[in-house]
């Protein structure tokens, strides 16, 4: 799966506004200048973000931005697919294959990564802003579906071969 810039840069305005919002609206301008990012790009995404009901904003002094739910029923799939992310991860993973459609190689290799697309599809549609927030303060182990992702394509670094399944895998 290949996120670009857009995805990217809509996951971590989101993080932005939820770290820092303190119950209060978050003006576009402060996200900017924390995260680096243009204030114009800030704001077509966050038009997309809005239409996509994963952020409402609020208008007058002390106006800005606020989750229009809370960050444990905003998926990060959500966000994604708000700012318009493919997130089919197996057509980007299987990509133009140079085998014959009909080699086992080819069948073994379709299989593989669509199963990988399943799992990176659970790991979005159930990693929550909020499990991400608390990833960040240091409150919570990564979801279950990230150990999952790992074991399942066989790419655990030997670093993380002995965590436990479904604990921090950072």
């Amino acid at each position: 799966m290949r996120l670009t810039s857009k995805g990217r840069y809509a996951v971590r305005a989101i993080l932005d506004l939820t770290f820092n919002s303190n119950g209060r609206p978050v003006r576009l301008q402060e996200i900017s200048e924390r995260q680096k990012i243009s204030l114009h790009y800030l704001e077509q995404l966050f038009r997309r973000l809005r239409k996509g009901s994963v952020v409402k904003s609020v208008r007058g002094p002390g106006g800005g931005y606020v989750l229009a739910r809370s960050m444990d029923e905003i998926a990060v799939k959500d966000v994604l697919v708000s700012v318009g992310e493919n997130i089919n991860p197996a057509r980007d993973l299987i990509g133009n294959v140079d085998l014959k459609s009909d080699t086992v190689e080819f069948i073994l290799t379709k299989t593989y990564f669509e199963n990988l697309g399943v799992l990176m599809q659970d790991y979005l549609t159930t990693t929550s802003v909020g499990d991400l927030i608390r990833k960040a303060r240091g409150t919570q182990d990564l979801p279950k579906a990230a150990g999952n992702v790992l074991e399942a394509t066989g790419f655990i670094p030997a670093s993380m071969q002995n965590v436990e399944k479904g604990r921090n895998l950072s």
